[in-house]
């Protein structure tokens, strides 16, 4: 077995419930070759991490559709331009063909066109168009059926409807007849044709056979693969009422009896009720998916790039790296680049929620899909189409929202067993009524069995976490908070200990100018003036950091005379034929500059955490600069509230311990690892999980890995496209430590909603049945019953999508 292993993706029609979810998961997993396979009945969609060598694409699909099902394909028609030959059209072919998401590409040479079927789920229409035109031809797709997007869920929606329409038309007057001869609503009126046998049987029949086919061919095909699921159910319940009542009425013929007791109305109202309660279903299963839906409407649609010298409005797909693109004040910024002209202010708040925009200018980073405010840029792309920031967000939600929470084990266990269970316990009702409770009553007896099989159908229990998962982890990225995958959002609620690396998650990561304290008598602007000139000569981050601070003062700075870096002391430089020196004590002391009164000065700014420099001028002491990498403005606040939340927090880091405590007594941390190695910060991870600690590591992503990969959490803070998304479990967007307390927040609330909706699913069945069994339901309200189990596990799972964060 190779070690190159792929991924694909197919969307799956005929799915039903859980039942079907589970028996294509272990279809998919028995095949050789196959390292995992994930069927999540809420999205529709399968996983497959598979091994090339061994397996291949067509071999999924094959097995998918014996097991009785089938995947989305889609076709698409291409024109070709810059053919000359039959071997042109062979080379572009054979080309298309090696795609992965292609299923059969065919070229008509004569025609100049190709025609593509293909997997929306792995491959685009842009990605096909691009990678032909490095074979130097062009695909344009036609117009009949560009920009055509099939959304499969709706057209099934749509189908179901003309359906559930067709049957309620036929079902009702069969409910009036049923409805009316009770004895307490013999006052309503009812035609005498409706208490026709053979009229009602006529009403009854299409909906049996036409509107029923579906169940009755889904059954047929887990039959067949020796599995049973909802359909079976239906099958089995829906036809004992028909072939009953239809028994009933042949044996009526010539007796005299206008009418006898049938059971049309049971079969044909249960049907009408299932496509009801499968139409509430899947409306609601599209609402939860809600939050991609937001993400991919933040994208641009189209971009003014420039081309041969011409200025052209084309679709953002079809945008290239290196294009460069016009983006006009309040426009959204089409793709990741680099600006080469104009500045601007951007507003980025779709990603990281800091709602003041950010001036920009040329050299700078923009990322997609954030808005231009008020400036004229040109943008050279750097990242397109899915390389883009937004499109890795969109791709780790969608992952997350496909991935299988472990608790969700439980339910594919149960859900794998329960409808032969189900049908044993209906045939033992069955006998029961027959023999025992009302002997020789047939119809009594098979009202119950029917009353069971309807009321048992497993829908709910297959819902129940992969809905609740997809709207909470689409509800978090709302929020800047990606969970990689289902157990990242379902571990997160139990963790119990928060590291944080330092620099760059406690702190901005970027050293300040914080302190400038002057000697009797000397002018401050003359003194920041002298000390940013000779600074700007230097390369170390410290000294950008003076200068950048000194320039933010207002202050214009001009050129030394000489310079000269003295390392490990500091600097030495002439501005306006002045001598400064600029450094630590040993540099005071090797060119016997008195600093002895203000070393007290100095030794307090480093106990807070800062670097303190000396300056001398002219030989005498002018003053001290103190530069600190700062603490962001929510850390005190947001480790507050991890302490709130009963957590314990340690902060690690490489610095040394003095610096390190300082920071850590400023945010209100107790407990502080310092001068720890990048290696040895997975050791210190290790320490506090092998003393029974669930522990969560929150770094930059990139230096911290080891310790993010050995932590049961890791989450990565950052933003942009600085992301560090490979590294971690979770990522949080935003930059900001309240994110972290926001994830565990997100991970209780989907975890108790998911819990809720198992309860439910599991109570519907452990109540429904025994009253069904006992012959207190009739067939028709356990049909109802089943249909608004389903109805509202999606819906309660549908509350997560409203949450709100809280302090």
């Amino acid at each position: 077995m190779s070690n190159d292993i792929k991924e694909t993706i197919y969307q799956i029609t005929g799915m039903t419930c859980a039942a079907c979810a589970t028996r294509i998961e272990k279809g998919l997993k028995k095949m050789e070759g196959v390292k995992e396979a994930n069927v999540n009945l809420a999205l529709e969609k399968s996983t497959i991490k598979y091994d090339p060598e061994v397996v291949s694409e067509q071999d999924f699909q094959k097995k998918i559709q014996s097991l009785g099902y089938d995947v989305v394909r889609e076709k698409v028609e291409f024109d070709i331009t810059g053919m000359t030959c039959a071997a042109c059209a062979n080379k572009i072919e054979k080309r298309l063909n090696k795609l992965d998401g292609v299923e059969k590409a065919t070229v008509n040479f004569a025609l100049e066109t190709v025609l593509v079927e293909y997997n929306p789920e792995q491959i685009s229409v842009s990605e096909m168009k691009e990678d032909i035109k490095k074979l130097g031809y062009t695909l344009e797709q036609k117009k009949e059926n560009a920009g055509e997007q099939v959304d499969h869920r709706q057209k099934e929606i749509e189908k179901q409807q003309g359906k559930f329409i067709f049957s309620l038309i036929l079902s009702i007057p069969l409910l009036w007849a049923m409805v009316s001869h009770f004895e307490f609503t013999r006052f309503i009126w009812l035609p005498d044709m409706f208490m026709n046998p053979w009229v009602q049987l006529a009403l009854a029949t299409p909906v049996q056979f036409i509107v029923g086919k579906q169940f009755y061919v889904g059954a047929f095909k887990a039959l067949r693969n020796k599995s049973a699921n909802m359909d079976v159910l239906v099958a089995l319940g829906t036809s004992a009422a028909y072939f009953y009542s239809l028994y009933l009425s042949i044996s009526s013929i010539g007796s005299g009896a206008h009418m006898v007791e049938l059971y049309y109305e049971t079969s044909a109202v249960l049907i009408t009720l299932i496509l009801l309660g499968k139409l509430f279903e899947a409306k609601a299963k599209g609402r939860s998916s809600e939050a991609i839906k937001k993400l991919m409407g933040l994208q641009a649609k189209n971009a003014t790039v420039v081309r041969d010298g011409q200025e052209m409005i084309i679709p953002i797909e079809e945008v290239l790296e290196g294009d460069i693109v016009y983006v006009k004040p309040g426009e959204k910024v089409p793709v990741d680049g680099e600006i080469v002209e104009g500045q601007s202010a951007v507003d980025e708040s779709m990603l990281t929620g800091e709602s003041i925009p950010i001036d920009k200018t040329i050299g700078d980073n923009v990322i997609g899909s954030t808005i231009n405010k008020n400036g004229f840029l040109k943008i050279k792309a750097t990242k397109v189409g899915k390389d883009t920031a937004l499109a890795q967000i969109i791709k780790v939600v969608e992952e997350a929202q496909g991935s299988k929470a472990p608790i969700q084990r439980l339910a594919d266990v149960i859900s794998g067993i329960f409808v032969p269970i189900v049908v044993g316990i209906a045939i033992i009702t069955f006998l029961v009524w027959y023999f025992a409770v009302n002997p020789g009553d047939f119809a009594d007896a098979l009202e119950k069995f029917i009353a069971v099989l309807v009321i048992a159908c497993p829908c709910a229990l297959g819902l129940a976490t992969p809905t609740s998962i997809m709207a909470g982890s689409g509800r978090a990225a709302e929020f800047g908070i990606l969970f990689k995958g289902g157990e990242h959002l379902e571990t997160t609620h139990r963790l119990d200990t928060i590291i944080l690396d330092k620099t760059g998650t406690v702190t901005n990561g970027k050293p300040s100018l914080t302190d400038v304290i002057l000697a009797d008598g000397m002018d401050e602007k003359e003194f920041l003036t002298l000390v940013g000139t000779a600074e700007r000569n230097s390369e170390h981050p410290l000294a950008e950091a003076i200068v950048e601070g000194i320039k933010e003062k207002g202050i214009n700075l001009g050129a030394s005379d000489t310079f000269e870096a003295v390392p490990g002391f500091g600097i030495q430089s002439t501005v306006n034929g002045k001598q400064l020196f600029i450094g630590t004590r040993r540099l005071m002391a090797k060119y016997c500059i008195n600093v002895q009164d203000v070393l007290a000065n100095m030794e307090n700014l480093e106990k807070q955490g800062k670097t303190a420099m000396l300056v001398a001028i002219d030989g005498r002491y002018a003053g001290i600069v103190a530069v600190a990498d700062t603490i962001k403005d929510t850390s005190k606040e947001a480790i507050a509230r991890l302490h709130k939340m009963g957590l314990e927090v340690v902060m690690i880091t490489g610095d040394n311990t003095q610096t390190a405590q300082a920071i850590a007594d400023q945010v209100g941390i107790k407990k502080v690892i310092a001068e720890v190695l990048p290696e040895g910060k997975a050791e210190e991870v290790k320490k506090l999980q092998q003393a029974g600690k669930k522990v969560a590591m929150v770094g930059d992503g990139i230096n911290d890995a080891p310790a993010l990969a050995t932590a049961d959490i890791g989450m990565a803070i950052g933003t942009g496209t600085d992301v560090a998304m490979e590294a971690a479990d979770i990522t949080l967007i935003r930059g900001d430590l309240t994110s972290i307390a926001d994830a565990i927040f997100m991970s209780k609330k989907t975890i108790t909603n998911i819990k809720q909706n198992l309860f439910w699913a599991l109570a519907y069945n452990v109540i429904g049945i025994p009253i069904a069994a006992a012959g207190l339901l009739a067939p028709w309200l356990a049909g109802a019953a089943m249909a608004f189990s389903s109805v509202s596990v999606v819906l309660n799972a549908l509350r997560l999508q409203r949450i709100k964060l809280k302090a």
